[in-house]
C-alpha cells in the first residue's frame, strides 16, 4: 500500500497536465501512485496521462466524464486509490520540490490522523511575489494533534481540497465523497472536518496554486453562484445532525455565511435571480444561525443583520453605497476620420451576419499563413461563409485571385469587421475592433514559442519596450474565443504568455498541411520558380529578428559559405519578415526568397535548413529533413530576448557557433548523419504532435461549422505520416 494517492483531474487544463505530474514524480519520496483522471481515452490529457503510465508504474490514470465535473473526476480517482493517504492537486497547480517528504516527517511525528491541514501558495499569473492565505490560520492551530474542538476556526470550508491530506480509511469509513456540482470544496470540506477527530497541521507549503489572469472559475458570471447555498445547506444540515458545541458551531456559521454574502454583494457574479438568492441565503440563516449568536461588527455585521431579517431593498441600497459602481465602457473606437468612426458606430449596431468571415495576417502583409490556409479550406467546406481578407493598401495586388479583400484602414474594412460572426487572425486585430456578443474571434499564432511572448516578456527591458503597454495587450487577448496550437509546448507557452479565458485548440497549423499533402511535382515547381538549379543543394538560411538590432544583418558571410559547402550547394535566403520590404541585392549562389509569399512553399524547396533561433524550424521539422542550429550569439539572445526552453538541451540537429563549423558539418556530411537523425526525431516527437495535414479541416469544422471534437479527424500519429520528398537526395 503507497504512503499517498495523489489524484489529478485534468479536464479543461490538458495543456498543464505534464507540470502537474512532472511535479509528483520528481519528489525525493517516492512511495505513491499517481492517478490523473482524465476524459475518454483518446482525448489529449489521456494520451499525455497514458506515456506518463508507460515511462512510470507509479502513475494509473482513470476515466471520469467531463460532465461529471470536478468532484466526479476526484470522486473516481478516490474509488481507484490504495493509498494510506488521499492527496488532491488540481491539474494546472504543482507540488513543490520537497512537498511528500514534509508530508511523511511530519505524519511519522503525529502518528495516523483524520486530517492533516497543509500550508500553500498562490502564485500570480505574472510571476510576481506569491501569497501565502493558508499560514494565519494554520499560525493559530495546536502544533500536535489536536480534536477539531481545539481549533474551531479550522471549518474545512475555508480551505481548498488540496491543502490537506485526508486519510483514506477515515474517508471510506464516513463515506465522504464530493458532491456534484461548483464549490464544491465547500461541501467536502466541512462535512470531512466535523467528522475528524484526530487533526494536525504542516505549516509548509505543499502545493502551489497557479492563479489564473481571470481569476478563479467560480468568481465568474453565472447561474452557477446559486451552488453555493446547495453546498452551505448541506454543511449546515451535517452540523445540526452532529448536534455541534457553540464554540464550534459559530465560526463555521460565519465562514459559511461570509461567503455568501460576498456572492450577494457582488451582483455581476450572479447575472439573475438576486434577490431570490437573498431570500434562500435568508431563510437558511434564520434556520441555522447558533443560538446567542452575534454578528461581527463593521459593514460586515450590518450586512448580516439585513439579511436576517430579508430586508434585500436595504441591502441592495447598502451595496450600490458601498461600491463605486464603475462602468467600465469599451474604448470607443477609433478608425481614421470623423464619417469612418460614424459609420463604425452604425454598423455595430446591425445584426452580425451568421455567414462572414473576416481573416488578417501579420498586420496585413498579405493573404498568407495560418489564416490564409483555414480561408482556403473554409472555401472547400463552408462555401456558404462570405470570406474577406484584410490587407494593406499596398499588398492588394498580391491577394490571389478570387479571394476577396479589403484595405485595413477603409470604411469597407470596418464595416466587415463590424458585422463578421468570425474573425480569424495571427496576430491581433486593431485596437479599436469591438469584440461584439456571438461574434468569434480565433487567434491562430503564427509560430512554436522558443522566444519569450506576451507578458512574459516584461522582465526583458529591451523586448517591453518595443512591445507596449501589456494592459492593451491583454485587452486584446480578452477578445479571444479560440486559441489555436500546434503541440503541447505551445499550448503551456500560450496560457502562461497570454492568461485569458479562450479555449485551446489543439490542432496543428493548417499552414503546415502543405508538408504532408504536397507531392514531389510541387516540389519540383517550386524549385522552378525560385531560380534553384537542377540537382542543386538547396539550403534555406532563416534567420530570427534580433531586438537590440536595427536593422537586418545576416550573420554568415552567404557567398564564402557556398563556396566552402561545396559546389553543389545555393542558399535561398529568408529574412524575418520584419525586413522583407525591401530586397538585399542576393545573386551568385544566394537566392533571396524573403519576400515570397509563401514560407510554407520555401521550405518545401529546400533540402536543408539552417536557423538560429527562428520558430521556422519546428514548421520544418514536419518534412524530416535536415536543420542545423547556427547560434553564434545564443548566451547574448537568451539574456535579451529571453527563452521559455534551453533549444542548446534538445536542438532538431548539429548545433555550431562558427562559419567554419556550419560549413564543416555540410563538407562532412554530418548535418543529415545518423546523429542528426536522432536529434531530429526527438524534436518531432515534441514540436510535431499535431501537425498530420488534417489542421485546417479540424479548424473549419469546428469553429466555422460548430462540429464537436469528439466528430474531428484524429490527429494521424508522427510515424504513420509521410512528409513531402526532398527534390535532392540527402548525402551524407
Amino acid at each position: 500500500m503507497p504512503r499517498f494517492s495523489i489524484i489529478v483531474p485534468s479536464h479543461g487544463v490538458a495543456g498543464r497536465l505534464g507540470r502537474a505530474l512532472d511535479s509528483v514524480l520528481a519528489q525525493s519520496f517516492g512511495d505513491f501512485e499517481l492517478i490523473p483522471v482524465c476524459e475518454a481515452p483518446g482525448s489529449l490529457a489521456a494520451d499525455v496521462a497514458a506515456r506518463y503510465a508507460a515511462r512510470d508504474s507509479r502513475v494509473a490514470p482513470v476515466h471520469a466524464p467531463p460532465s461529471a465535473g470536478l468532484a466526479g473526476a476526484r470522486n473516481a480517482g478516490t474509488r481507484a486509490a490504495t493509498g494510506t493517504y488521499l492527496l488532491f492537486l488540481d491539474g494546472d497547480d504543482v507540488l513543490v520540490p520537497g512537498a511528500l517528504a514534509a508530508l511523511h516527517a511530519r505524519l511519522a511525528e503525529t502518528g495516523p490522523v483524520d486530517v492533516l491541514h497543509c500550508a500553500h501558495e498562490r502564485a500570480p499569473w505574472w510571476g510576481g511575489e506569491p501569497a501565502h492565505p493558508a499560514a494565519p490560520l494554520l499560525a493559530k492551530a495546536p502544533d500536535g494533534v489536536f480534536s477539531p474542538d481545539r481549533a474551531p476556526h479550522l471549518t474545512g470550508v475555508n480551505l481548498p481540497a488540496w491543502s490537506a491530506v485526508w486519510r483514506r480509511a477515515f474517508v471510506a469509513e464516513r463515506n465522504l465523497a464530493f458532491p456534484a456540482g461548483h464549490f464544491t470544496d465547500v461541501g467536502w470540506g466541512g462535512p470531512a472536518v466535523l467528522d475528524a477527530e484526530r487533526v494536525a497541521v504542516l505549516r509548509t507549503v505543499v502545493v502551489r496554486h497557479l492563479v489564473r489572469r481571470q481569476g478563479s472559475r467560480l468568481n465568474l458570471p453565472g447561474e452557477h453562484h446559486a451552488e453555493l447555498l446547495d453546498q452551505v445547506e448541506l454543511v449546515l444540515e451535517r452540523a445540526a445532525e452532529r448536534g455541534l458545541s457553540a464554540g464550534r458551531s459559530a465560526p463555521l456559521f460565519e465562514q459559511l455565511f461570509g461567503a455568501v454574502l460576498k456572492t450577494a454583494a457582488h451582483p455581476r457574479r450572479l447575472p439573475s435571480g438576486h434577490r431570490a438568492f437573498f431570500r434562500r441565503a435568508s431563510a437558511l440563516y434564520l434556520r441555522h444561525r447558533p443560538a446567542g449568536y452575534r454578528p461581527p461588527r463593521g459593514s460586515l455585521g450590518v450586512q448580516h443583520r439585513l439579511l436576517a431579517s430579508g430586508s434585500y431593498g436595504a441591502f441592495a441600497a447598502l451595496r450600490g453605497a458601498r461600491r463605486a459602481v464603475a462602468r467600465a465602457t469599451a474604448a470607443v473606437p477609433r478608425p481614421r476620420g470623423l464619417r469612418t468612426r460614424l459609420l463604425y458606430r452604425i454598423h455595430l449596431r446591425r445584426p452580425l451576419d451568421p455567414h462572414l468571415a473576416v481573416y488578417c495576417a501579420y498586420w496585413g502583409r498579405g493573404y498568407t499563413c495560418n489564416p490564409a490556409a483555414i480561408h482556403a479550406k473554409a472555401r472547400e467546406l463552408a462555401p456558404h461563409i462570405r470570406s474577406v481578407f484584410l490587407v494593406e493598401a499596398e499588398r492588394a495586388h498580391t491577394v490571389p485571385d478570387g479571394v476577396e479583400y479589403a484595405v485595413i484602414g477603409s470604411r469597407r474594412a470596418w464595416e466587415v469587421l463590424a458585422r463578421a460572426t468570425y474573425l480569424v487572425n495571427n496576430a491581433n486585430f486593431a485596437e479599436g475592433v469591438v469584440k461584439r456578443p456571438g461574434s468569434v474571434h480565433l487567434q491562430t499564432q503564427h509560430g512554436t514559442p522558443l522566444k519569450t511572448m506576451g507578458v512574459d516578456q516584461s522582465t526583458y527591458p529591451v523586448v517591453a519596450a518595443a512591445t507596449g503597454s501589456f494592459t492593451r495587450l491583454l485587452g486584446r487577448v480578452d477578445r479571444w474565443d479560440y486559441n489555436l496550437s500546434s503541440n503541447p509546448h505551445s499550448t503551456r507557452v500560450w496560457e502562461r504568455a497570454f492568461p485569458g479565458s479562450y479555449e485551446h485548440l489543439e490542432y496543428g497549423y493548417p499552414r503546415n498541411d502543405a508538408y504532408l499533402t504536397a507531392t514531389a511535382d510541387d516540389v519540383a515547381r517550386i524549385r522552378a520558380e525560385l531560380g534553384v538549379p537542377e540537382g542543386a543543394r538547396a539550403v534555406l538560411y532563416a534567420p530570427t529578428h534580433r531586438d537590440h538590432r536595427t536593422g537586418f544583418e545576416p550573420g554568415l558571410d552567404l557567398e564564402a559559405f557556398c563556396a566552402a559547402a561545396g559546389e553543389d550547394v545555393v542558399v535561398l535566403l529568408r529574412a524575418h519578415y520584419f525586413y522583407d520590404r525591401g530586397g538585399r541585392g542576393g545573386g551568385g549562389r544566394v537566392l533571396d526568397v524573403t519576400a515570397h509569399p509563401s514560407a510554407e512553399e520555401v521550405c518545401l524547396a529546400a533540402d536543408a535548413l539552417v536557423t538560429d533561433y527562428s520558430s521556422i524550424m519546428f514548421d520544418y521539422a514536419n518534412l524530416d529533413r535536415p536543420i542545423v542550429v547556427y547560434a553564434d550569439d545564443w548566451d547574448v539572445y537568451r539574456e535579451v530576448r529571453g527563452v521559455c526552453f534551453d533549444l542548446m538541451d534538445g536542438p532538431p540537429g548539429p548545433v555550431v557557433r562558427t562559419p567554419d563549423e556550419l560549413a564543416r558539418v555540410f563538407c562532412d556530411g554530418s548535418y543529415a548523419d545518423a546523429g542528426s537523425a536522432a536529434l531530429r526525431a526527438r524534436f518531432r516527437e515534441r514540436f510535431c504532435a499535431f501537425d498530420d495535414g488534417r489542421a485546417a479541416e479540424r479548424v473549419v469544422r469546428r469553429v466555422l461549422l460548430g462540429e464537436p471534437p469528439e466528430a474531428l479527424p484524429p490527429v494521424i500519429p508522427l510515424a504513420e505520416r509521410v512528409p513531402a520528398p526532398a527534390a535532392t537526395p540527402v548525402r551524407s
